[in-house]
């Protein structure tokens, strides 16, 4: 009998696909993401496979990380171009994480979007062209809502306070912290990866008249809407939360 059970256990992990499922992401778990794909109201259609990379080191509480480069998969669920009656809408959703030859589920909701001139200007220094030190590593940057990187002390500053870390060359981890004025509640008892954004980023930034209506917390779509036709370009920077 037991050796009956041992064969049958091998014959089902046979048919298990041949990347490793992973446990899952924690809920809360911030996932820094720059958008491979271009999103377009006009032509994209239910079904399309949506991209993005994971732009630094994500922290587990396990002691774990999910790595730089990591791929984030999802889909197109629905889109609307935009009328005389109704906005243009686009919705989507993240289905799973891939690395390191795992393909991890997941549901996560949308904190934050920038645009790819908003991730670009995050990652100019500020300092005086004389100032600008021997390596970016001495770069002083402002993140998306405000926060100060000074790489050189490793420092996220925010009216004179430290509120986080950074590293070099411009990984940012701190506390997620609630920004009810814009329409986000939620906070963190532990540092999270925030890349280009600020602890307290929420709604959409540099992309005119582009709005979260539905952020996904509750089934992972996530709804945009505009005036005009939603229209978000690859390169655009992505703060995720995991449900």
């Amino acid at each position: 009998m037991k050796l009956n059970r041992v064969c049958v256990a091998a014959s089902l992990l046979l048919l298990l696909p041949s990347a490793v499922v992973a446990q899952g992401i924690p809920p809360g778990t911030v996932l820094p993401v720059m958008l491979s794909s271009t999103l377009d109201a006009r032509h994209d259609k239910p079904g399309k496979v949506v991209t993005g990379t994971v732009m630094q080191d994500v922290p587990l509480p396990d002691g774990g990380r999910i790595p730089k480069g990591a791929k984030l998969v999802g889909q197109i669920v629905s889109s609307r171009t935009a009328s005389a009656a109704l906005p243009s809408q686009l919705r989507l959703k993240f289905d799973e994480v891939e690395y390191k030859g795992r393909r991890v589920p997941i549901s996560a909701h949308l904190r934050a979007v920038a645009s790819t001139l908003e991730v670009y200007e995050a990652w100019l220094p500020t300092n005086a062209i004389d100032d600008y030190g021997t390596s970016p590593s001495d770069w002083n940057t402002v993140q998306i809502g405000g926060a100060g990187v000074f790489r050189g002390s490793g420092k996220l500053v925010y009216d004179d306070e430290i509120i986080g870390s950074a590293t070099d060359y411009g990984a940012v981890t701190a506390k997620l912290v609630a920004a009810p004025r814009r329409g986000c509640t939620g906070e963190s008892d532990s540092g999270q990866a925030l890349w280009t954004f600020s602890p307290w980023a929420c709604g959409s930034y540099g992309l005119d008249g582009l709005k979260i209506v539905d952020p996904g917390k509750s089934d992972g779509e996530i709804e945009l809407q505009s005036k005009t036709d939603v229209h978000v370009r690859g390169g655009s920077g992505w703060l995720l939360r995991v449900n």
